[in-house]
């Protein structure tokens, strides 16, 4: 046996223990997920997202497209990029009986900043703009590691801006507005609340965070154990993709990481939820806590044996159910019409 067969056999082997390792606690990490929630196959493989030859496969995949709900008409607009970032493409969702004007919520996809489309999301908004009677607007951004921070963040804020100015248009009250989004449409919507507040030109009434992507600082513990779905390596490369550095570094650019935001207060309103077994738990508990403590209402709702990803993968099970209807219900109560007399 030469030395390259024998180097090559020494790789295969380590290949193999390691996958076989991963398969093991992928296994240990399912045995606390809730029974309903075990099905899926994905569940039990292993997966990591590591490099840009991977997400350039899986974005080049044909999209699984929800199906609007019925009753709920879409359109699609692109909207004129700002000082210098190209047009921006956004759908929008609405039923032709809602009260005008309505409130309305901007949401953010998920995909860890790397990956995803707005139109994946077609389901979950029309259901939204159905049961709560208000016009959604979904904003497909750009993703690193093509285009880094600040591209997707400011590819939101222009279509947060384009529904504040087209508000009369599209029948929606410019005061009701919220934003939201799910994992790193959760970490943008974080984001775009702290630009918005700052800059002052559009007022944001509530921040729907669903498992937000807040806290580039959660791959530095390398106690982490191997979280379903969204692993401790799959962040690592989501964060240095869109910062363009290792995660944990000095940043000193404003917004590029939620989380490290000293002040928080005067942020809208926000709702957060999590699962205990994803990886953002932790970062998600701390930053509801610090919201809290800087004055802003926060509702935390952390439901035990769910992990990351379950409002688009498994929308129908009882818990995701009841955990969709504490967002909804709690977005409803942000964008109900102010009485005479009232402040919100």
């Amino acid at each position: 046996m030469n030395f390259r067969t024998a180097l090559l056999g020494a790789a295969t082997v380590a290949v193999g223990v390691t996958l076989a390792r991963a398969i093991r606690a992928q296994a240990r990490a399912l045995e606390a997920v809730l029974p309903e929630l075990r099905g899926l196959p994905l569940l039990r493989i292993p997966l990591d997202i590591r490099s840009n030859v991977v997400v350039r496969l899986i974005n080049a995949l044909p999209l699984p497209v929800g199906e609007v709900a019925d009753g709920v008409e879409l359109t699609t607009h692109t909207v004129a990029g700002r000082d210098g970032h190209p047009p921006v493409q956004v759908h929008v969702y609405g039923t032709a009986e809602r009260a005008r004007p309505s409130g309305a919520l901007l949401w953010i996809h998920g995909g860890g900043y790397v990956l995803g489309d707005a139109a994946g999301d077609h389901a979950l908004c029309s259901r939204i703009a159905r049961d709560l009677g208000i016009t959604v607007v979904n904003v497909n951004y750009r993703l690193a590691p093509a285009d880094p921070f600040p591209a997707g963040l400011e590819d939101c804020y222009t279509g947060l801006r384009w529904l504040h100015d087209n508000a009369e248009d599209l029948g929606v009250d410019p005061d009701r507005i919220a934003i939201g989004g799910e994992s790193a449409g959760g970490g943008l919507a974080a984001a775009l609340a702290q630009l918005a507040h700052d800059r002052g030109e559009v007022p944001v009434c509530f921040q729907l965070l669903v498992y937000p992507m807040l806290d580039d600082r959660t791959t530095l513990d390398e106690s982490q154990p191997r979280t379903l779905v969204w692993s401790p390596a799959s962040n690592m490369y989501g964060w240095t993709s869109y910062l363009g550095h290792r995660p944990g570094a000095e940043e000193n650019r404003p917004y590029a990481v939620p989380a490290r935001r000293e002040d928080l207060s005067g942020l809208p309103p926000a709702w957060i939820g999590v699962g205990d077994l994803d990886l953002f738990h932790a970062e998600d508990t701390a930053y509801a806590g610090r919201l809290a403590e800087a004055g802003v209402p926060c509702q935390l709702e952390a439901v035990t044996g769910v992990y990351h990803g379950v409002l688009s993968m498994l929308p129908d099970a009882p818990t995701v159910v009841a955990f969709r209807r504490s967002a909804t219900d709690a977005l409803a109560a942000a964008l109900a019409p102010v009485r005479a007399g009232e402040t919100r």
